[in-house]
């Protein structure tokens, strides 16, 4: 009992058990239950009631963090969850791109995403724990986060949308071809194969373009980890609540991803909206932390957020509301 009362990142133990054993619930739900037939294909309309699941699942959860630690970190978890949940949605078109690039069956990219989402858990929890170590060794750390967060957003902002190409060229998929073995062929949803090498005549293990498809993904969650960890910083520095914020936001990623990527063409300035949302919560930190000029509350971090997110959903539906949804031709196909 005195080892589940220990303090460990500034919350006892079994705060950080428990909500590990409920991630690991969900994830077994999610497996196990909702989705036992490997070839079951989400639709836009499922893929919607799960991502409102998965986020009515962080609200309640965040309920409780406003319960049990105070109004101020309960507004700070939603302010994080809205802010994570917010950037994700740019990843989204990222590896909506690198799957079809990839000629991914629409089936099996469930696969993919799912142990993308396991490995993101990781590589999130590793990035949190280093932003956290430098965080309360340095405050000034902050200061840098900002002028990053500011910088990010200019460059979101000003920078030219750029057709992807062909994925085959990119110089990092060239490299890993060239260095690992890797089939040319889908095998299943199998992510590595054993077939002879046809250098030497033996069997040996190969990686499936679903393995690649995997490694990519997480690339770019890396990549956009890099602007959001920062983030969520900028809006509180308890890595209780950073950690269970983001981890939310993260695991209503796949669900996401199925609604969003079938509408990629109804979205063209949420771009822009994300922007002012980095280009705000850098400012914030520039004016409320290393100048201490004014204090912004949790709550007008979260407002804006979410007037910011709405305003650009909103204005890309109204300006494409002539254009032909491929959501109304994907939902029309797995209704």
């Amino acid at each position: 009992m005195e080892l589940l009362t220990y303090e460990w990142l500034g919350k006892p133990v079994w705060m950080w058990l428990g909500f590990h054993a409920l991630i690991a619930g969900l994830l077994a739900f999610d497996l196990g239950l909702l989705h036992k037939d490997k070839n079951h294909e989400i639709g836009v309309k499922e893929s919607l009631l799960l991502t409102a699941f998965y986020f009515s699942l962080g609200l309640v959860f965040g309920g409780w963090v406003w319960w049990y630690l105070g109004p101020q970190a309960g507004q700070e978890y939603v302010a994080g969850l809205v802010v994570e949940k917010s950037l994700s949605m740019d990843n989204v078109f990222v590896i909506a791109v690198i799957l079809t690039a990839l000629n991914i069956p629409r089936a099996a990219q469930h696969r993919v995403l799912v142990w993308g989402i396991l490995a993101a858990v990781l590589l999130r929890g590793l990035m949190i724990g280093l932003g956290a170590a430098l965080v309360h060794q340095a405050a000034w750390v902050l200061s840098i986060f900002a002028a990053f967060l500011i910088f990010a957003g200019l460059k979101m902002l000003f920078s030219k949308e750029e057709e992807p190409g062909d994925i085959n060229e990119n110089r990092v998929v060239r490299y890993l071809q060239k260095a690992l073995r890797i089939t040319p062929e889908l095998h299943g949803q199998h992510f590595v194969v054993r077939k002879a090498d046809p250098k030497t005549g033996k069997l040996a293990l190969w990686l499936t373009p679903m393995a690649l498809a995997l490694i990519l993904v997480n690339g770019a969650d890396v990549i956009f980890a890099v602007d959001s960890v920062p983030a969520i910083f900028a809006i509180t520095t308890d890595t209780f609540v950073v950690y269970t914020s983001n981890i939310f936001a993260i695991l209503g990623l796949r669900a996401l991803y199925f609604a969003l990527a079938a509408m990629v063409d109804r979205f063209a300035y949420l771009k822009t909206a994300l922007a002012f949302i980095l280009i705000f919560i850098g400012t914030k930190i520039v004016v409320a932390d290393t100048f201490d000029l004014v204090h912004v509350p949790a709550w007008v971090s979260l407002a804006v957020t979410v007037v910011l997110l709405v305003a650009g959903v909103s204005y890309s539906l109204w300006r494409t509301r002539g254009a032909s949804s491929e959501a109304e031709k994907a939902e029309a196909h797995h209704a």
